[in-house]
C-alpha cells in the first residue's frame, strides 16, 4: 500500500500480476519490474560516503506509514554497520509542506525519533492535523518540546534548505508515493510493489518489502 502522489486513488494501487514474492525469491529473487524499481539517484547521503543509503520516504500523515512504522524500524534496528539508514519526508501536495517542516526542525533540535510516535498517534487515532507552526508547536510543548526552540528551528534556513534537499531527493528517485524505501541510488521498492494477487494484510506486505531491501542491500554489497 502506498499514499500516492496524486490522491485520486487513495493509497490502494492495482494488484501486481506477477508472481508471490515468496515464489520469486525461491526461483531468482525477487524480480525487477515487480517487487522493487532500478532508479539512478543521489547514491550516499553527505554525512557518510563510505556506507550504503537506505532511505524511507515518507509523510507524518500518510496511514499506510504509520502501518509501515513498526516494521520498518524494528528493521533498521538491525542493519549492518555499513548501512546509513535515514528518514526523509516527503511533500506532494501543499497540505504535507507543515508536515515535512516539523519533521525537519524535530530533526534539527535531535527530538524527531523521540516524538515520532506521538505525532502519529495524534494524526492517525486522535485525527489531528498538525499541519500549521501554531498546533505543532502546541502539541510538542505537551509533548516535551521547547516551543520557542521548536519554532526557531521551524522558521531557521537550515530546515528550509533541508526540505529543498528532501524535494531533489525524492525526484531523482522519482517517488510517486510512500511509504518508499530507496538505496544507494539505486535501487527503490516499497510494500506497494509486494501487493500481488495474494490479498496480504499491510504489515505482511511491509515484511516483504523489507526482505526486499535486504535482498538489494546484499546486490549493492557485491557491486562495491
Amino acid at each position: 500500500m502506498v499514499m500516492p502522489r496524486r490522491p485520486l486513488v487513495l493509497g490502494l494501487l492495482p494488484a501486481s500480476l506477477g508472481l508471490p514474492l515468496a515464489e520469486a525469491q525461491a526461483q531468482a529473487g525477487p524480480i525487477p519490474g515487480r517487487h522493487y524499481a532500478v532508479r539512478n539517484a543521489p547514491a550516499q547521503a553527505p554525512s557518510d560516503p563510505t556506507r550504503i543509503d537506505v532511505v524511507e520516504f515518507f509523510w507524518y500523515g500518510c496511514p499506510h506509514c504509520y502501518v509501515f512504522e513498526p516494521v520498518i524500524e524494528q528493521w533498521a534496528k538491525q542493519l549492518a554497520a555499513d548501512v546509513n539508514f535515514r528518514r526523509v519526508h516527503v511533500q506532494f501536495r501543499a497540505n504535507m509542506k507543515g508536515h515535512q517542516r516539523m519533521f525537519f526542525a524535530l530533526e534539527a533540535l535531535g527530538l524527531e525519533p523521540q516524538v515520532r510516535p506521538a505525532i502519529f498517534a495524534a494524526m492517525h487515532r486522535q485525527g489531528q492535523m498538525l499541519d500549521d507552526l501554531e498546533s505543532q508547536a502546541r502539541f510538542l510543548a505537551m509533548a516535551g518540546v521547547d516551543s520557542a526552540k521548536y519554532q526557531a528551528a521551524w522558521k531557521s534556513m537550515g530546515v528550509a534548505t533541508r526540505c529543498l534537499q528532501a524535494d531533489r531527493l525524492a525526484e531523482a528517485y522519482d517517488i510517486d508515493g510512500v511509504p518508499s524505501i530507496g538505496i544507494a541510488g539505486r535501487f527503490l521498492t516499497s510494500p506497494s510493489m509486494q501487493n500481488t494477487a495474494e490479498g496480504l494484510p499491510e504489515p505482511e506486505l511491509g515484511r516483504r518489502a523489507v526482505q526486499v531491501a535486504d535482498y538489494l542491500l546484499q546486490r549493492q554489497r557485491t557491486a562495491r
